[in-house]
């Protein structure tokens, strides 16, 4: 077996993870562990959002909409993606968060990969707001 190939399903492998496929959260030594990029893949069900805008930006990130409808907040600007295969692309600096207005799913890239921007889960952002 080649240690540097890997064979997986997005949904389920990103289920472990937050969604996440690669980038430097996975262990060094495992062929998706890399400090270039991030690559995710997200299921968000209706009526989803992010807990709290991400804030000092820097990285460049590619959202992909697979299907359904999915609203990204940008510093300044909205964006709809509501065909397959709409996306977005927004670089260091700009702040964002998103909402999904029904089920969608959503191929996320992101370079580099730095560690930091993790939003607290509902119950810790309630604690702390």
């Amino acid at each position: 077996m080649d240690d540097s190939v890997y064979v997986g399903n997005a949904g389920k492998d990103g289920a472990l993870d937050r969604g996440w496929l690669l980038g430097h959260f996975k262990d060094v030594g495992d062929t998706r562990h890399s400090e270039v990029v991030e690559i995710k893949w997200s299921v968000h069900p209706r009526s989803d959002q992010r807990a709290q805008w991400v804030r000092g930006e820097e990285r460049t990130a590619l959202l992909v909409l697979i299907s359904g409808r999915f609203h990204v907040e940008l510093t300044g600007r909205s964006v709809f993606l509501k065909e397959q295969g709409d996306y977005v692309v927004w670089g260091r600096g700009v702040e964002h968060s998103w909402f999904a207005e029904e089920e969608s799913v959503i191929l996320t890239v992101r370079w580099p990969s730095v560690p930091g921007y993790a939003a607290a889960d509902k119950e810790q952002a309630q604690l702390h707001s």
